[in-house]
């Protein structure tokens, strides 16, 4: 029956999908039933409705049903091939597409899309992440190198972002873009009639559009387009209000628009965000998955070096299938810690899994690199291998422990020089624990030995140690609460254990002069797991009450300061960590919480006012307003800002486990200048205008909400008590680090980047013995030039040994050259980078070819260089 003539102009493209999450309120095996189910049900329909189109976005269902329903899989086959059954997203799972690191977002494509190439000889053209709760601004750069040209999200909403137009172009740092569409209303739709779900997916579409989508089908859990959506669609288009209502697909909707000549809008940076308190919620799912992810780059490295100088077999696919566990585990119900209980469980040992095979993996590549170093016999010394996992120098120092009846004070580099060494608090309680530090200078991506020989043991406030003139060190001998080396002096306040004063001596700048805000605060946290509604955690509260300021190791390799804290029912130990010649601060921190329906934050307040603050992003960085908003980052937050007597500065507080942060401007801070440490440049501090606010960086360290709390449901308060039935997140014991970066207000030219990924990625240190090899007693395997180009990235690829992909990012936003050195090829990548790029090279290992970039399915495009 046709439309009437007076229906409106218009095409609504309807798009039949199922959105499927595989775990939330259920776990993983349910979710594989449900995708088998409701693909089942998505076949059932085309053979009932000819012109029937399904939209499916997540390979990894695709993969199960590849696997557990080889019929069914087939089927799809056939209805693909018909261009019925449409794959768009072209990513493992959909993503958390904020939390996960650079490199996990261009392996969802990787493993993705080559996946479909592979099984359906069609790759996906179009992303879609309809759940997920925000968006990072790298993105269109990300999937444009995946082969895909449009972008489909359903958050943030139109109360959560005003967007220019619908669609728009949304643009990347690096100027890459995609054609985006927010999804209008929700993806998913009721199993009956759709015409109060296309009402109000019209009524948030921009007046005067000629084309449009609408998601329609049973979702979440599954299920898909019902009989009784298709009849609805059916009446309606007859009815012709809406206009024609077109059974379709995103392609096809893409094709529309692109065909129209419309003139389209230009969005630039992040689409931001949606439940705040995910970035936060549930420790621990963060830091496994940071974990993970860092241990497979570290082991591809490995693999690959020792692949070609010791023979070693690339395990390909064990590597492959541990990177898909860490993606499975990156999906936005997961991730976020917004899933039942159990399903951590299997996130843990899932997520286990693959550090376990990245583990083996370097372990293996270690030792029969290690095997093959001249190691000359030393009566009594025992050989140390220090292996150095980035393409750089790092001078940083190790930790060994050993149980012997011998004592061996003494450390040697391997041309017999004398190392400095001190005493550390065991991790054995035996009879005769020894654990010795000592620094370690170590080539890029290579190994450098060391002898830890016999000999008087050194002195230290942890055990014996020795002097020397380098090493942190108290002011005063007898001082618990200042230490400082060349670089930094560090003051803690006894009554608040905190920070009195953080000076970088190569400015003579005090970061903290004058701050007498407090580092811990605890707020009540009566939102949802999620946090919906919430916009910042940045609140006034109650902080953790400081019980113990003391030195606890001195010597010429570190001092340590050991601050406990308490707070109810819970316990804070935070060790500050001054190496003899570091530029930063590392600081230890053991929490164990307790607490309910409350939220920690750990802040770093500073006297710099007018701050910038500045967010590391998947391979990249973003300024974001200094108005304590509850924002996701990665390893690191900057804030740079003027000091009272005019100067720039800036502190980088960079971590290895959290997620959540936020940059506040705190006003009318009363100036305490007790104990302050003297303005060494010789300006007058000026405190007349401290009512004017200077910058925190917040860290949001726990939050200990019900697990799969959703508003509107609402808490029983009267079980709410000790014995309360519900499960609160965050309980217990949890360890991370994090460093203080101070900075003269350059945070690229202090080097935050690189650091980062060594906080990350840390050497590691291998007891060995004597033999004779071929191998000298240090080597470097890959080499970077100085500068913002930061690698990522050494592997295997894809489709065999014959290449080495190597990956690298343009980190500070200001265009640079990179020169990467392969000795262990006997190659060498030169290459330009434009502001914020990310490329890939594929490096052939045979002698005479060029080396070829690369997009980021590692298609080659044109030669680069020698």
């Amino acid at each position: 029956m046709p439309r009437p003539a007076a229906a409106p102009h218009r095409i609504l493209h309807m798009i039949g999908n199922a959105h499927i999450d595989p775990v939330w309120l259920w776990q993983w095996p349910e979710g594989f039933a449900e995708a088998r189910a409701t693909f089942a049900s998505a076949i059932d329909r085309m053979a009932e409705h000819p012109r029937f189109v399904f939209t499916c976005d997540q390979v990894a269902l695709l993969a199960w049903v590849e696997e557990s329903d080889p019929t069914l899989f087939e089927a799809i086959r056939k209805r693909v091939a018909e261009g019925r059954w449409v794959n768009v997203g072209g990513w493992w799972v959909e993503p958390d597409c904020n939390l996960p690191t650079g490199e996990s977002f261009v392996r969802q494509g990787l493993y993705g899309q080559r996946y479909l190439r592979e099984k359906f000889g069609v790759a996906a053209t179009v992303g879609l992440n309809a759940d997920p709760f925000g968006h990072h601004a790298n993105l269109p750069q990300i999937l444009r190198q995946q082969g895909m040209e449009a972008y489909c999200f359903l958050r943030p909403g139109p109360h959560e972002a005003e967007l220019p137009g619908n669609p728009f172009w949304w643009e990347s740092p690096d100027g890459s873009r995609v054609l985006a569409y927010r999804i209008p209303h929700e993806y998913c739709s009721p199993r009956a009639d759709i015409a109060y779900h296309t009402d109000k997916a019209i009524a948030q579409l921009p007046p005067g559009l000629t084309t449009a989508m609408v998601f329609y089908g049973v979702g979440n859990h599954g299920g898909g387009p019902t009989k009784a959506n298709l009849a609805s669609i059916r009446r309606l288009d007859e009815l012709g209000a809406y206009g024609e209502l077109r059974l379709s697909s995103p392609p096809a909707y893409v094709e529309d628009v692109k065909n129209s000549g419309a003139e389209i809008p230009t969005w630039r940076g992040d689409l931001q965000h949606h439940a705040a308190g995910c970035y936060a919620a549930h420790s621990g799912i963060k830091a496994w998955v940071r974990s993970a992810e860092h241990a497979l780059m570290t082991a591809e490295k490995w693999a690959t070096v020792a692949a070609h100088v010791a023979g070693t077999r690339y395990p390909h696919e064990e590597l492959t299938h541990a990177w898909k566990q860490v993606l499975f585990n990156q999906f936005h119900d997961i991730l976020p810690g917004t899933s039942i209980e159990p399903a951590y469980d299997d996130a843990r040992d899932q997520l286990g899994e693959a550090r376990s095979i990245a583990r083996r993996t370097v372990n293996l590549a270690l030792q029969t690199i290690a095997r093959d170093v001249d190691i000359p016999f030393g009566e009594g010394d025992q050989p140390v291998m220090v292996f150095n996992p980035h393409p750089w120098a790092v001078r940083t120092y190790v930790e060994c422990e050993f149980g012997l009846s011998g004592e061996r004070g003494r450390v040697e580099d391997a041309e017999g020089r004398p190392v400095p060494v001190q005493y550390a608090q065991a991790l054995a309680t035996t009879s005769n624990p020894r654990r010795l530090v000592f620094p370690v200078d170590l080539p890029p991506l290579g190994y450098r030995l060391y002898r830890i020989c016999p000999g008087d043991a050194p002195t230290s406030a942890a055990g014996p140690s020795a002097a020397s003139p380098s090493a942190a060190s108290p002011s005063d001998p007898g001082s618990q609460t200042v230490v400082e080396n060349a670089h930094l002096r560090v003051e803690v306040d006894p009554t608040t254990g905190w920070l009195r004063s953080l000076v970088d001596k190569s400015t003579g700048r005090d970061l903290a002069h004058g701050v007498n805000r407090p580092h811990t605060v605890v707020t009540d946290d009566p939102t949802d797991t999620w946090g919906h509604r919430v916009v910042s955690y940045a609140k006034p509260g109650t902080p953790f009450t400081a019980r113990s300021v003391r030195l606890v190791e001195h010597g010429p390799v570190r001092s340590i300061v050991r601050i406990e804290s308490t707070y109810g029912a819970s316990t804070l130990v935070e060790e500050l960590v001054l190496a003899a010649d570091a530029r930063h601060l590392e600081v230890r921190v053991t929490l164990d919480w307790h607490e309910r329906l409350k939220l920690l934050k750990l802040r770093f307040p500073t006297a710099l006012r007018r701050p910038t603050a500045t967010y590391e992003i998947p391979y990249g960085h973003l300024e974001r307003p200094a108005d304590g908003a509850e924002e996701p980052g990665q390893t690191w937050v900057d804030v740079t800002g003027e000091l009272p007597d005019g100067s720039r500065a800036g502190l980088t507080v960079i971590n290895d486990a959290k997620s959540a942060y936020d940059v506040s401007t705190s006003a009318g801070a009363v100036p305490d200048t007790s104990g302050a440490v003297p303005d060494t440049s010789g300006a007058v501090p000026d405190t007349s205008d401290a009512a004017e606010g200077t910058g925190d960086i917040g860290i949001t360290a726990a939050r200990s909400p019900v697990y799969a709390w959703h508003e509107p449901r609402e808490l029983d308060a009267d079980q709410l008590g000790p014995a309360s039935p519900y499960s609160f997140q965050d309980q217990g014991r949890q360890q991370f680090r994090y460093l203080l970066v101070p900075h003269a207000g350059d945070w690229g030219a202090a080097g935050v980047v690189r650091l980062a990924a060594e906080l990350a990625q840390r050497p590691v240190a291998m007891y060995e013995s004597f033999h004779a090899g071929t191998r000298p007693p240090t080597a470097s395997f890959v080499a970077v030039s100085d500068g913002p180009v930061v690698p990522t990235v050494v592997k295997r690829a894809e489709e065999g040994g014959g290449h080495v992909v190597v990956r690298a990012y343009e980190s500070t936003g200001v265009a640079g050259t990179m020169r990467l050195d392969l000795p262990f090829l006997g190659r060498t990548v030169e290459a330009d980078f434009g502001p914020h790029e990310i490329r890939t090279f594929l490096v052939p290992t045979a002698a005479g070819e060029p080396v070829v970039a690369a997009n980021l399915l590692e298609d080659p495009s044109e030669p680069s260089g020698p």
